[in-house]
């Protein structure tokens, strides 16, 4: 019966053959999906390619790095509320709000589950620290009405969470960027190997040794044995010394002519796309420009962290803000230093909206994380001087 479930889950029935051990449905049950390439792709694994390394990190400690803070409708920070220091400063005292964000979203990024931390509460119900869990012992679940809540195990045992208690990072569809593009990352892998057990042989393809004379077998394998041992590995580039009309001719072969240089570029690519990061932020820079570059550090906050903020923003205030605190409260990231690549250009488009009277200046205020002035709601140019008219003298006017 219970194998019956485990068809049923995979879209078989029950009349069809019983799952093998080398059948991909039944990787599937353990965890694992093994690749064309032959590379079993893991967490762990798929860390050794450098550019899912730098992928990782480039997201996860941009989203850490930012500064988030929470706000009033008037556009004030309200720093007096707990959860500010939960998000702006320490998520306990061992961790700040920084490393915690960093680490959670590490998490979302490697395994499907996502990423997880518990909420330490007070007696009130205040929220006072906030501690990453290891998403293997996390289980998210469902209650009939479609409420999410959590069991984690403890070494006591398993522990129910409700969703209150449970801050939660969830990759794109619930899939992390290594399980969508482990196809790619196993190339990457197996390209990694070659090239590595190339280089352990000479760094170079093969050669040829010709012989003027018929050799038997056992004098061909000692010939090759003496070869490798004096020319192979960190005896490469030595002096080789032939006799009885032996030469040695290398082949020809290059890594340019297999295109193999291009087919790793390429695969770097491919991990940029998973992750959705622009290729020239993984130093992928052969079709990079100056112009483009800074045009694609624009799009990576517009495609690739926006929707990550956006995920972070609400698991937040889910956790922290009451249903009533959220009607008047709001949490957000404070994107500036991100975007000073574009500064000139911002500070010109608002200078233009405020003279023309369509943004007054508050409302360039609160674009730019400020809080209001009291006589900052005009629409008026500041740039133009009203002229009030003096009263001339009569022998001025004579």
């Amino acid at each position: 019966m219970a194998f019956d479930k485990i068809k049923n889950a995979l879209g078989l029935k029950t009349t069809q053959k019983a799952l093998t051990l080398t059948d991909p449905s039944a990787f599937e049950l353990f965890g694992a999906s093994p690749t064309s390439s032959g590379f079993s792709v893991s967490a762990n694994s798929a860390m050794r390619v450098p550019a899912v390394s730098c992928a990782v990190a480039l997201i996860s400690e941009s989203v850490g790095t930012l500064p988030v803070k929470l706000f009033t409708e008037a556009k004030e920070a309200t720093k007096d509320h707990p959860a500010y220091r939960l998000i702006h400063d320490e998520a306990n005292e061992w961790t700040s709000a920084s490393e915690l964000r960093t680490a959670l979203t590490a998490d979302a990024l490697l395994n499907d589950r996502g990423g997880f931390a518990q909420v330490v509460r007070l007696g009130d119900g205040t929220p006072f620290e906030m501690h990453r869990l290891d998403p293997a012992t996390v289980t998210p679940k469902l209650e009939a009405d479609g409420t999410p809540y959590y069991v984690v195990k403890l070494t006591a045992g398993d522990a129910r969470f409700e969703y209150q208690d449970i801050l939660h990072i969830q990759p794109f569809a619930g899939v992390s960027p290594i399980t969508l593009g482990r196809e790619a990352i196993g190339l990457s892998l197996a390209f990694e190997q070659h090239i590595a057990t190339l280089f352990a042989n000479g760094g170079r393809p093969s050669g040829i040794i010709k012989s003027d004379k018929a050799l038997d077998v056992d004098a061909k394998k000692k010939i090759a044995a003496s070869w490798f041992s004096t020319h192979s590995g960190k005896s490469a580039g030595g002096t080789a010394i032939l006799d009885e009309g032996m030469s040695y001719d290398q082949l020809s072969l290059t890594l340019a002519d297999a295109q193999f240089a291009e087919n790793r570029l390429e695969q770097i690519r491919e991990i940029a796309r998973a992750f959705r990061v622009p290729p020239t932020m993984l130093f992928e820079l052969s079709r990079g420009t100056w112009s483009n570059t800074e045009e694609l550090a624009r799009q990576f906050y517009q495609t690739t962290l926006r929707p990550w903020l956006a995920s972070w923003t609400w698991a937040y205030a889910k956790v922290l803000l009451t249903p009533e605190e959220r009607t008047s409260l709001y949490i957000e990231f404070v994107i500036d230093d991100l975007l000073t690549t574009n500064a000139a250009a911002k500070a010109t488009a608002f200078a233009q909206y405020r003279a023309m009277g369509a943004l007054t200046g508050n409302e360039v205020r609160a674009a730019l994380n400020k809080a209001p002035l009291p006589d900052g709601n005009s629409l008026s140019n500041p740039n133009i001087t009203t002229m009030t008219p003096t009263t001339q003298s009569k022998d001025e006017t004579e």
